[in-house]
């Protein structure tokens, strides 16, 4: 069985850490906020960013220079089961 590539990105804590804070957020999150919040690096969260895109998993709405992260429908739900199993653990 052939693993996708977006798969392995999720056996790790902070792209983990980086839907569930998308799916937790109370106000605008952008990739610098993101960064600060699962403490990592900016470059770095952006290179998982671009990842998850490609999988249809968060989108990025334009707001002036700054563009704001959201969930699309997929990534909400892998961001709920993720959040649920870390709850249950």
């Amino acid at each position: 069985m052939k693993t996708s590539k977006i798969f392995n990105v999720f056996l790790r804590e902070k792209p983990a850490l980086m839907l569930v804070s998308l799916l937790n957020k109370n106000q605008d999150m952008y990739a610098s906020s993101l960064a600060k919040k699962v403490d990592c690096t900016y470059s770095h969260v952006v290179k998982i960013l671009q990842e998850m895109q490609r999988a249809n998993l968060i989108g990025f709405e334009k707001q002036g220079r700054l563009k704001v992260l959201t969930l699309t429908k997929k990534g909400e739900d892998v961001a709920k089961n993720i959040d649920n199993i870390r709850m249950n653990i």
